[in-house]
């Protein structure tokens, strides 16, 4: 079984959107308002590295689909197969992409051969993943910033709690945290 991992860059108060800053949003590139560390981008330079295969949704999808094929630090993800959770993109047109339908899809491809297939960002995926006990593990990089409002990776519906156990725990310098947890069953 191949495991399901999610990577989210996260505030203290749990939100994960637009942290790079992507346009429409109210706390935009809020990521940059903090000191950037390298010894941190090295360790999510070494995710990109163990990823075999990207998960997303569709509007996740429609926003790295525009960027990251012309990125050199994002060639290992343009090169792997990517696969979208949609029932809006039909045809993409990023190199090596396939469209899967729903999270029963997601649940075959996990027990697919290969190593671990990561998420980055896709909120509304992330929340149905945990909600359907598809997660593996889920790896924070939280930032010392509250931001008060926001959409984050954590479902606020699930009919069942999401037990987690934390199994690595980085403070960097800038007070930013990289926390691995794995989901427990």
């Amino acid at each position: 079984m191949r495991p399901l991992i999610t990577t989210h860059f996260v505030s203290l108060d749990g939100v994960a959107e637009a942290p790079g800053g992507e346009q429409g949003y109210r706390h935009s590139g809020w990521t940059m308002d903090v000191e950037a560390d390298p010894a941190s981008y090295e360790r999510k330079g070494q995710e990109q590295e163990e990823a075999t295969a990207f998960l997303m949704g569709g509007r996740s999808y429609d926003a790295f689909s525009e960027v990251w094929p012309a990125m050199d630090y994002f060639a290992g993800w343009n090169a792997m197969p990517k696969y979208v959770v949609s029932s809006t993109v039909a045809d993409p047109q990023w190199h090596n992409t396939s469209v899967l339908s729903s999270l029963d899809d997601v649940a075959a491809l996990k027990e697919t051969e290969g190593g671990p297939i990561f998420v980055q960002g896709s909120m509304l995926l992330t929340q149905g993943l945990l909600k359907a006990g598809l997660v593996d593990e889920m790896r924070l990089m939280v930032f010392p910033v509250i931001l008060g409002s926001g959409r984050g990776p954590f479902p606020d519906d699930a009919e069942d709690k999401v037990s987690l156990e934390l199994v690595e725990s980085t403070t960097y310098a800038n007070g930013v945290q990289y926390q691995v947890f794995r989901t427990q069953r």
